[in-house]
C-alpha cells in the first residue's frame, strides 16, 4: 500500500478546496443578482398591521395613521377617491384685517397599487392650481389653466404631487406640532365600512410618538434674510397652538384615515419680525368610491415633453411680434461686426 506524506496530502486538500471556492462564490453570486427584488418599502408598510383601537393610546400608532402616505393607502384600500378643502385665516394685531384662502384638493387612483394610475388636482380662491396624472406609466401636467404636458423626465414629480395632495390631516398635525389627541367615540359605518370614530383636541406637550428630527443650522445670506423669509421662520419657530377641535374617522380593517373634520387655531407672538399674528385651520376631508377604478385616460391634446423652453422668442413669436435679425443672419448667429468708418 502506497503511503503519502503529510505534506502531500495536505496539498491535494489544498488544491481541491481552492478549486471548488470558485464555484462556490460565483453561485452565491448569481443567486444574488437573479434573486427577486425587494417589494418597494411602502408594500411592506402597508402589510404591517396597525390597530385601530389603539390610537388614542398609543402615541406612535396615532402618528403613524395621522402620516400616513398616499401610496401606502391606495395599497392598502386600493382604487378610492379623494376630497379636502381647506380654508386658512390669517389675522393680524387689531383693525389690521385679516386674509382668507379657501383650496380644494381631488385625487382620483386606480387600481395596480404604489405604481398604478392617478389623478390629482389642486385649486384655490385665487385662481391658482395645477393637475398631474399618471396613466400607464407616463405623467401630465399642467397648470389651472395651461395646456397638458407631457413630463417623461419626471423624476418622482408626480409622487410627490399625490404625496401633498393627500396630507392635509399630517399637515395639520405638523403645524400643531404633533399635538392632535384622538379619544376613541365607538364605532360608525362609514361607506359600507365599519370606522372606529376619534374625538379631536388639543393634547398636551410631550410624547407625540415621534422621533426629533435634528436638521442642519440654516445658512444666512451675507446681507441677510429678507423680510418675507424672516416672517415664515418667526412663524415656525413662535407657533403655539391654541385651540383643536373636530372628528376623525378611522377604517377598522386598512387603518386609513376615511373622514376628517378638524377647526383648529395657532397663534404667533409678538417678535422683532412681526406683531401679534393668529391662524385659523379648517379641514373637511373624505375618502369614498372605494374599490371603485376610475378607469383613467391619458389627456386626448397634450404637448410633448420639451428640453429647454424658448421663453422669450417663444412669446415674441406667439403675439406675432418680429425679431430684429441681420438680414441673411441665422437665428443664434452673432451680428456681424461694423466696418470702422474712414479715416478723413
Amino acid at each position: 500500500m502506497t503511503r503519502f506524506s503529510p505534506s502531500v496530502v495536505a496539498a491535494v486538500l489544498a488544491l481541491s478546496a481552492s478549486a471548488c471556492r470558485p464555484d462556490e462564490v460565483d453561485r452565491a453570486a448569481k443567486a444574488r443578482i437573479f434573486s427577486p427584488e425587494d417589494p418597494p418599502k411602502v408594500v411592506a408598510s402597508a402589510a404591517e398591521k396597525l390597530n385601530p383601537q389603539d390610537v388614542a393610546d398609543n402615541p406612535r400608532v396615532a402618528r403613524r395613521i395621522l402620516s400616513m402616505d398616499a401610496a401606502e393607502v391606495t395599497e392598502r384600500l386600493g382604487p378610492h377617491a379623494y376630497t379636502a378643502t381647506i380654508t386658512t385665516e390669517w389675522t393680524g394685531a387689531q383693525n389690521s384685517g385679516s386674509n382668507r384662502l379657501t383650496e380644494t384638493r381631488t385625487f382620483r387612483a386606480g387600481p395596480g397599487g404604489v405604481g398604478g394610475d392617478f389623478h390629482g388636482v389642486m385649486e384655490n380662491s385665487r385662481d391658482q392650481g395645477l393637475e398631474v396624472m399618471r396613466v400607464g406609466g407616463k405623467v401630465y401636467a399642467r397648470n389651472r389653466y395651461g395646456v397638458f404636458r407631457q413630463r417623461l423626465r419626471d423624476r418622482g414629480m408626480a409622487e410627490r404631487t399625490r404625496s401633498e395632495l393627500t396630507g392635509a390631516i399630517r399637515d395639520m398635525d405638523v403645524l400643531f406640532r404633533d399635538r392632535l389627541h384622538l379619544a376613541a367615540q365607538g364605532t360608525v359605518t362609514y361607506e359600507g365600512r365599519t370606522a372606529w370614530r376619534y374625538q379631536v383636541s388639543l393634547g398636551p406637550e410631550g410624547n407625540t410618538g415621534t422621533q426629533p428630527v435634528v436638521l442642519p443650522a440654516l445658512a444666512t445670506p451675507k446681507g441677510g434674510r429678507d423680510e418675507t423669509t424672516r416672517r415664515r421662520l418667526a412663524f415656525f419657530e413662535h407657533r403655539v397652538p391654541q385651540s383643536l377641535s373636530g372628528e376623525v374617522f378611522v377604517d377598522a380593517a386598512t387603518s386609513v384615515v376615511l373622514k376628517v373634520r378638524l377647526d383648529g387655531r395657532v397663534s404667533v407672538p409678538a417678535n422683532d419680525a412681526a406683531g401679534l399674528a393668529e391662524l385659523r385651520m379648517v379641514l373637511e376631508s373624505a375618502v369614498t368610491e372605494i374599490g371603485k377604478d376610475p378607469k383613467l385616460q391619458a389627456p386626448e391634446n397634450f404637448l410633448p415633453d420639451a428640453d429647454k423652453p424658448q421663453g422669450i422668442a417663444d412669446a415674441l413669436d406667439r403675439f406675432g411680434i418680429p425679431r430684429n435679425k441681420p438680414e441673411g443672419s441665422t437665428p443664434g448667429a452673432a451680428p456681424a461686426p461694423e466696418d470702422p468708418p474712414d479715416e478723413p
